[in-house]
């Protein structure tokens, strides 16, 4: 038996999430099933991040093992082939038997889109979040400064987290615009359900002026998920990669 790594890339429009559910088709599923096609096995993979319903992913990392025949490097050929066109795998590797996604550690790095415009853009729609009001990316950047670093998160998570800390480390935080397009994009060792969907809310009520940049750091302290903004739509949301040190 040998363990493969994937680098898997998908549009998440129509799925949903990652993780494999009772009723609905998953990124996760697809995988399983066109694995075991290829291989011959009951093959089940066990993904780096278990992205929601509408998100999207050039970069997710997964793991299964094998007794195939086919070299590491040719996996992902032979499986696209397989796959739908919304998910492709873009690099397959052997790794040590024990090595496990979830339990390197890594850096992850989020990026959240934006179109802010007038008018919205049909397409863009699965891509962006549209917002209509003008938003000031200084304030915004200057909220995104209070979350760099060590902090607990919990104010900046869903109620229905299972993580046994909602401690996390932000390594960095840009928000940059070109065009109409504002991107924010953080880079982690880990993050909690919905965290930087909330987070992108928060910045963007900052950007409205509905909030001061100052407040996101009395919202660390405050350890009140109902203190922080809206949980920004799925469809804004890429991960972009995850690098194992």
């Amino acid at each position: 038996m040998k363990r493969i790594k994937l680098t898997v890339a998908y549009d998440g429009t129509d799925y949903c999430g990652w993780q494999i559910q009772p009723n609905g088709i998953t990124v996760e599923k697809v995988l399983n099933r066109a694995l075991s096609r290829l291989t011959g096995e009951d093959i089940a993979v066990t993904g780096a991040s278990r992205t929601d319903a509408g998100v999207h992913a050039r970069g997710n990392v997964a793991v299964f093992d094998t007794a195939s025949t086919i070299p590491p490097e040719r996996f992902s050929y032979a499986v696209n082939t397989l796959l739908p066109e919304d998910v492709v795998v873009v690099k397959s590797e052997e790794v040590a038997a024990d090595w496990h996604p979830r339990y390197q550690e890594s850096v992850k790095t989020y990026a959240y889109h934006i179109l802010n415009c007038e008018m919205p853009d049909p397409v863009q729609r699965k891509y962006v979040w549209h917002v209509n009001c003008p938003l000031d990316l200084e304030k915004m950047r200057t909220a995104a400064e209070y979350l760099t670093g060590e902090h607990d998160f919990k104010s900046f998570c869903s109620i229905h987290t299972g993580a046994k800390t909602t401690v996390r480390t932000i390594y960095s935080m840009d928000v940059e615009r070109s065009g109409e397009v504002i991107t924010i994009r953080v880079s982690g060792n880990g993050f909690l359900y919905n965290m930087v969907r909330i987070i992108t809310g928060t910045l963007v009520e900052a950007g409205r002026g509905f909030r001061q940049p100052e407040s996101v750091k009395e919202l660390l302290d405050a350890d009140e998920r109902g203190k922080a903004g809206p949980t920004a739509p799925a469809q804004g949301l890429l991960l972009e990669s995850i690098e194992y040190r």
